[in-house]
């Protein structure tokens, strides 16, 4: 169908009214003279001045048809044939991808009405960027049913983005690829705004910015396409907004068709029976071009190539309308001899990916780590078809209950990591939380009815820091007059164990007498209850528990105040291993007494 409509644009363009309003942006693409003519009257739009929001990566080259067609039809169990829309097929729109267009469209427009943001580019750059979420494949939240992931932006051929999510989004940890429906960078989402808090939205209200989610993403599109004062009315900031979504003179005239094409008239069709690209030979798309599809199998580039090679910057060269024989090997176009074009062949049915059915877990033993502290085997699992091979390039998510405290990579508490060559799908590091117990991770093939894998899971308390030395760092006397406090922080001690620095020691301090058998004292030196209020707030404290040293091993004790007994008092600090410290605290009486 793509060869048939890109065919259709090239031989009815002087004979149609829509062609006429789409070739005034696809003038490059037709034609060497036509470019040239252009590139005088109009100077080529700035590129944005950061990273690309899809990061430069491939998409969909496929354009309208000119000569409208009926919309398909489906005949029901009556045997009668029913429509499924009104107006041809290609107009046709998913309707929660439709409902999530027009909310974005309104939305930006409550927040920022001199954008003028038409929600026919949302559907555009969504029709280029992943066929409007492969054809309306979500679920009633907006949610696409697979993860729409797109080729590893390594460098070849696109942007050089190192992982930036630690496989949150994308389920790569090594470097970034766009994700879901509008085919937004993982670092663009998360930090890439102009706030550096990233252009992800909440467009469907539930509380998260998922960007595999229709609504979040429509509507981070849509502030993208109107930052910087931007009014998509003017042709010059139509030109820019796009380019910034993706660096590409073939990709602006490409929107730029589709944009045309849907002001022209749309219909709403049913999820999953939206229209989806298809290749000349016959294979429709469920990734972006030169991309991977939902299970992370890649597709076939197939003959139909973009008018610009990705990465190349060259441009590919064009059938000349008027020159009989295309390069393509179609008949003569209009003005040639008139000989009619040749049926092009049967396509060959798209070769079927290896299906999942099992995910088995790798490793017999559970999981545990010590509170706040890595995993040091992180959840595994391999995916195998019914036949027991291992499936490659399909996506497993890996989920956490969110009360267990234990989180991957990002603060996340599900991550989805496509299987490698193997079958293998290893999950991102996963730190303990801070308290000890048990629960389960949950490992799921993504739009499979394969069984989940679960994982036990455990966290055990860290065994309490030992010392078995206290002592003073300093060796100056304490002394102090009655009624007056002793100076700030005179006490300060350091706790080791075996002659190392002991953090995190708990320590117990009480003012003792001074007897073989000592007891807590009833008078002299004192604390005083740092959270007690009112009048309670004097009363003397002579035993402190909880304290605890730092991460050098060292603790200075609180303010110590005197009551009006002078003489030699003892202070005892104590840890629960047995090391004991008693320092002596001078009082002397007030002069004149």
């Amino acid at each position: 169908m793509a060869a048939t409509f890109r065919r259709r644009l090239q031989r009815g363009a002087a004979s149609t009214a829509l062609a006429a309003l789409v070739l005034a942006a696809l003038t490059a693409s037709q034609a060497p003279a036509l470019t040239e003519a252009a590139a005088a009257k109009k100077q080529k739009p700035a590129p944005p001045a950061d990273t690309p929001i899809d990061g430069g990566s491939t998409y969909f080259t496929d354009r309208p048809p000119l000569h409208r067609q009926a919309p398909p039809h489906e005949t029901h169990d009556s045997g009668r044939d029913a429509a499924l829309g009104t107006g041809p097929t290609e107009a046709g729109l998913p309707a929660t991808v439709l409902a999530a267009y027009k909310k974005a469209a309104s939305a930006v427009h409550a927040s920022d009405p001199g954008c003028r943001l038409p929600w026919q580019l949302l559907a555009g750059i969504g029709k280029v960027e992943s066929g409007q979420a492969r054809g309306g494949a979500v679920d009633a939240e907006g949610t696409t049913l697979q993860p729409i992931i797109g080729p590893q932006l390594n460098g070849n051929g696109f942007a050089l983005i190192t992982d930036t999510d630690g496989g949150r989004y994308d389920g790569d940890l090594t470097h970034d690829r766009a994700v879901g429906p509008m085919q937004f960078i993982p670092s663009t989402w998360s930090n890439g705004g102009p706030d550096g808090t990233g252009w992800g939205a909440d467009g469907n209200g539930d509380g998260k910015k998922d960007p595999h989610n229709v609504f979040d993403a429509a509507l981070a599109a849509g502030h993208y396409l109107c930052a910087g004062g931007r009014d998509l009315s003017a042709q010059d900031d139509l030109d820019r907004a796009i380019l910034g979504y993706n660096d590409s003179e073939d990709y602006l005239r490409t929107v730029l068709s589709w944009y045309a094409f849907y002001r022209k008239g749309t219909h709403e069709v049913p999820d999953g029976r939206g229209v989806l690209p298809v290749h000349r030979d016959g294979a429709t798309r469920t990734g972006k071009h030169g991309g991977r599809s939902g299970d992370g199998t890649r597709q076939s580039h197939g003959s139909h190539a973009p008018d610009r090679t990705p990465g190349s910057g060259k441009p590919n060269k064009p059938n000349h309308p008027g020159k009989p024989g295309g390069s393509d090997g179609t008949g003569p176009t209009p003005g040639g001899s008139g000989t009619p074009t040749p049926k092009p062949p049967a396509p060959k049915p798209p070769t079927e990916p290896a299906r999942l059915t099992t995910l088995e877990r790798v490793g017999d033993k559970d999981l545990s780590a010590l509170a706040g502290t890595e995993f040091a085997t992180p959840p595994r699992v391999r995916a195998k078809d019914a036949a027991g091979r291992a499936v490659a390039g399909a996506p497993v998510r890996f989920t956490l209950p969110a009360s267990s405290g234990a989180r991957f990579p990002g603060d996340a508490t599900s991550v989805t990591v496509p299987t490698d060559k193997d079958g293998l799908a290893t999950a991102p590091a996963l730190r303990a939380g801070d308290q000890a117990g048990a629960f389960t991770i949950r490992a799921t093939a993504v739009g499979r009815a394969a069984p989940a894998v679960a994982f036990g899971a455990t966290v055990k308390a860290k065994p309490a820091p030992k010392a078995d030395k206290i002592a003073r760092t300093s060796d100056k006397e304490l002394t102090a007059t009655a009624g007056q406090p002793f100076a700030e922080d005179a006490v300060e001690v350091e706790a080791t164990y075996q002659g190392k620095i002991a953090a995190g020691v708990a320590l117990t301090a009480t003012m003792v007498t001074d007897d073989p058998k000592p007891v807590e004292n009833d008078k002299g030196p004192y604390f005083k209850d740092p959270e007690a209020t009112g009048k309670d707030k004097d009363e003397p404290v002579r035993t402190l528990t909880g304290l605890t040293t730092d991460a050098n091993g060292l603790l200075k004790l609180p303010k110590i105040y005197t009551d009006a007994h002078a003489g030699t008092f003892l202070l005892r600090l104590t840890t629960a291993d047995g090391a004991v410290l008693t320092v002596k605290l001078k009082v002397a009486a007030p002069a004149g007494s």
